[in-house]
């Protein structure tokens, strides 16, 4: 198990290159099998989620070729289905959250899709009636073994329709439009999810022949087309890795530039910063973070009452970068209540940040109010464990900012969502040593 050795305390300077998107990449590889045609896939991270996803394909059949770092091309022309009924695939598919997104596009194309209960971070319950409600609705006939955790969906042929969805998951919608773009006839999702991730699996299928219309919006209108082509497709930067920097030059009173991070698609993620008295200042298609020396101070609602930062569905401020504001809450003049509201157990590793001497009070598991200490009493070193990718990355901040020399445990964890880290942080100045 990898451990990282932080030594704290130090201003980092210079520019650092954010990394392509997590969540979009699990989503755009599995539409990979939408189609016998090749599909050349750029700004892939080097991550080992993304990593496990793509041995997924490999093991599946699906040709992988790399071009150059971050670049491949893929061709699902002479899949092994009987792979996905193996011993083995329920071992692979466990191991990887994003892997039950191959079951649309495999349903799609060839009638049946399994996945074995997914793993992935322990958030929370995350569930997947989305997925399989979405998928009985175009015609698909639902089997589980609850003795193996065992999922499948078999159809002959999957028809169109109108659903509602119960919550706007966006692992379950992108699941539900790459089944629909090869059903037959029209299908309306309402109260699909709209993120930029999934706007870029949409643009990506309707430029591979699919017609989707409404992307963007809540509501996608899909004609089903008899088959799909190849197409080349490009991720976005990771907006959760961008929120982290911004938090990490504020942290550590630095100096950052953050690139090429295409605003447009950021939403409301600088204006949460900015309520915190975070300066995020555009330059062009780059954020900077000047060094606030003399620290920041948090806001207050219009009525003079404690702001409060929560998570919603896109557009609304994304659940994976809560933690990193509630560590840079620490060091902030004034207080703020964190409301996570998606996931009930995220909020877990305060105790490790009131070990460092943050105050903290967890209200519940939803709800945290953080007191700042304006940088007049800073975090003290300490050893901690890493319980997820968000929450690790969190830690790893407060130990840049904390005095002395941590120790993170368990940062596969941390590898799981974020590119070299250590290498690109020590590019900007930071001591942090990967034992």
């Amino acid at each position: 198990m990898g451990t990282f050795k932080i030594e704290g305390g130090h201003k980092l300077k210079g520019s650092i290159q954010p990394q392509g998107a997590k969540n979009e990449a699990l989503q755009i590889l599995c539409a990979v099998l939408l189609t016998p045609e090749k599909v050349t896939i750029n700004n892939i991270p080097d991550i080992i989620d993304v990593n496990k996803l793509i041995n997924l394909l490999k093991k599946l059949g699906v040709k992988v070729e790399k071009l150059s770092t971050g670049s491949y091309t893929f061709q699902a022309d002479d899949l092994d289905l009987k792979y996905l009924e193996s011993d083995q695939f329920k071992i692979d598919g466990r191991g990887l959250r994003g892997s039950i997104m191959i079951v649309g596009p495999l349903l799609a194309r060839f009638g049946k899709g399994y996945i074995p209960k997914p793993g992935g971070d322990k958030i929370g319950r995350r569930r997947l009636d989305t997925h399989f409600e979405g998928l009985i609705k175009l015609g698909a006939k639902f089997g589980y073994s609850r003795e193996e955790q065992f999922y499948g969906v078999e159809a002959e042929k999957l028809k169109g329709t109108y659903m509602l969805l119960e919550e706007a998951s966006v692992t379950g919608t992108a699941n539900i439009v790459m089944a629909a773009v090869l059903a037959e006839g029209q299908t309306t999702i309402y109260n699909a999810a709209c993120e930029p991730y999934l706007q870029q699996l949409c643009k990506m299928l309707n430029r591979m022949g699919a017609k989707i219309s409404g992307v963007g919006s809540n509501m996608l209108i899909i004609d089903g087309v008899e088959s799909l082509g190849g197409t080349e497709h490009r991720m976005l930067p990771d907006m959760i890795e961008i929120g982290s920097w911004i938090g990490l030059a504020a942290m550590t009173k630095s100096e950052l530039t953050i690139k090429n991070v295409s605003w447009n698609d950021l939403g409301v993620i600088p204006n949460v910063f900015r309520k915190l008295g975070i300066t995020v200042e555009k330059q062009g298609d780059d954020i900077h973070i000047p060094a606030h020396t003399d620290g920041y101070e948090i806001q207050s609602f219009i009525d003079g009452s404690i702001l409060t930062i929560s998570d919603a569905p896109w557009p609304g401020f994304t659940p994976d970068l809560l933690s990193i504001i509630l560590v840079v809450a620490t060091q902030a003049r004034g207080s703020v209540l964190i409301h996570q509201k998606m996931f009930e157990s995220r909020l877990f590793f305060v105790d490790k940040l009131i070990d460092m001497g943050a105050k903290i009070i967890l209200c519940d598991p939803h709800r945290a109010t953080v007191i700042g200490h304006d940088f007049k009493s800073t975090l003290k070193a300490t050893t901690m464990t890493s319980p997820d990718i968000r929450a690790g990355v969190s830690l790893l901040i407060a130990a840049l900012s904390a005095k002395g020399t941590s120790t993170i445990q368990n940062i596969e964890q941390i590898d799981r969502g974020y590119e070299n880290i250590d290498e690109r942080l020590r590019a900007i100045g930071a001591r942090i040593e990967r034992v």
